[in-house]
């Protein structure tokens, strides 16, 4: 691989994939960029095969979907066990997404939705019980993204 193994076009693309996957087509972006829309899509192709781009995940408001509890669970996991507590915490039921953190001692933060504090409880003991030591929990009232800068090209 390059060392820079993307080009303007290509970060263009995953600016405006960032922005919003589903609503974008090849040819809007082709037309933004002055290519054709063929081009685009095998810039996309390409870029899922080399694992830029890794994959399209909907935003879900859990809130509005009847599950009202979204928290982050803080963790301290064996620098030797980190990486497999990972892999494992994901399989807890109500677990959906969990962030290994390379320095410090909370080193696993989790992110899991519960429909009451009892649902809360049994996922922060089943995470307990794989080996990683709740540090902190806190709900999370709202969370932003947005799209990388240096991914943003005016071309």
């Amino acid at each position: 691989m390059d060392e820079d193994p993307m080009d303007d076009l290509d970060r263009r693309i995953v600016h405006t994939l960032q922005s919003d996957a589903r609503k974008t087509s090849a040819s809007e972006i082709a037309e933004a960029a002055d290519v054709s829309a063929s081009t685009v899509r095998n810039r996309i192709r390409n870029l899922e095969e080399e694992g830029i781009l890794a994959g399209y995940t909907p935003e879900v408001n859990y809130e509005r979907a009847g599950y009202q509890l979204l928290t982050l669970i803080v963790c301290t996991a064996p620098i030797p066990d980190r990486e497999r507590l990972v892999r494992e915490a994901l399989e807890v039921p109500g677990v959906v997404a969990v962030r290994e953190i390379m320095t410090g001692t909370e080193n696993v933060h989790v992110e899991a939705i519960g429909v009451d504090g009892d649902d809360l409880s049994r996922i922060g003991q089943d995470l307990n019980a794989l080996g990683l030591e709740i540090v902190d929990e806190d709900l999370i009232r709202n969370e932003y993204e947005h799209p990388f800068h240096e991914f943003d090209v005016d071309m």
